[in-house]
């Protein structure tokens, strides 16, 4: 494996601590992948270097300049108009599972919202947050400043799955609270009634945001391999029950996939991105999803 490739492994980062390191781990192993400037297709694009000027920060010097010239230039970046982003995470309780080597649902959820945080922050964007289980439970509005991504860190680190789904009218919600136009970036299992998600979905594109969404599946939740026998336990309501998946499975399968291809397919009838990702996934899929919408606007 590529030294960074091994930042963008879930099971890598679930081994380190914090939540921002995750976050700088991801967009720098990403960056890196893509073998060019962090700041190409975003909102802030490269103009021309100047001399560096005592109280210049210190991030913006051109080492490969001086290495040149053994002088000090500053990058100069020509700014446009800024991106206005709403990152929303389902919290609910189903988030929570995780099957035998995977990280929670909720887990690379959370990664990856911090690392788009990171991204957004560092681009110069503004970004938000919105967390629900069967509400809205926490809601901070976009900002741009580079203060505001520890405050995101800090609101998704503290966070626990709990309670039930309902997702539809947790969409509803922040729709209403959103005031201006922006990038609209939902992820969630999505196991909720799918009408009623349409209908929430259809909110934020009748306020003309631009949405992208990334329902996250654990792969087992796909496949059904749990072999011979199995006890399920639902995480919301806690019935319990014993089965031999083998029999079910096919049927599963053609129930989830059935599931997801009509999501998907409602949500491109909206013009909404739909895209499937599987914790088992580096975050680069999810991240180029992210930067190909972005370059898009």
């Amino acid at each position: 494996m590529n030294d960074y490739r091994k930042y963008l492994s879930p099971e890598n980062l679930s081994k380190i601590e914090s939540l921002e390191l995750k976050a700088r781990l991801v967009v720098e192993g990403f960056i890196t992948g893509l073998h060019r400037s962090p700041y190409h297709g975003f909102s802030v694009e490269f103009s021309e270097h100047r001399q560096y000027r005592p109280g210049d920060e210190i991030k913006h010097l051109d080492w490969k300049v001086f290495a040149r010239s053994e002088k000090y230039y500053i990058k100069q970046y020509e700014e446009e108009t800024n991106l206005r982003s709403m990152l929303i995470v389902d919290s609910s309780a189903s988030m929570n599972y995780a099957s035998t080597g995977n990280i929670t649902k909720f887990e690379y959820a959370t990664y990856l919202a911090a690392a788009l945080t990171f991204l957004l922050i560092n681009q110069r964007d503004s970004v938000g947050l919105a967390l629900y289980d069967d509400k809205v439970k926490q809601f901070m509005a976009s900002n741009s400043r580079q203060t505001y991504l520890a405050e995101i860190i800090k609101a998704l680190a503290e966070n626990e799955p709990s309670n039930t789904t309902a997702t539809a009218n947790a969409l509803e919600e922040i729709a209403e609270r959103i005031r201006r136009r922006g990038l609209v970036v939902i992820m969630s299992d999505f196991f909720d009634n799918i009408d009623d998600i349409l209908r929430a979905l259809s909110h934020f594109r009748h306020k003309n945001h631009d949405v992208i969404i990334f329902q996250i599946l654990d792969e087992r939740e796909i496949d059904f391999k749990f072999g011979p026998s199995a006890q399920f336990i639902d995480i919301e309501t806690r019935e319990e029950m014993v089965t031999q998946p083998q029999q079910i499975q096919k049927s599963y399968s053609e129930a989830m996939h059935s599931f997801i291809q009509n999501l998907k397919k409602r949500c491109r009838n909206l013009n909404i991105d739909y895209n499937l990702i599987t914790t088992n996934l580096p975050f680069d899929k999810a991240m180029r999803e992210f930067v190909s919408k972005r370059s898009r606007m």
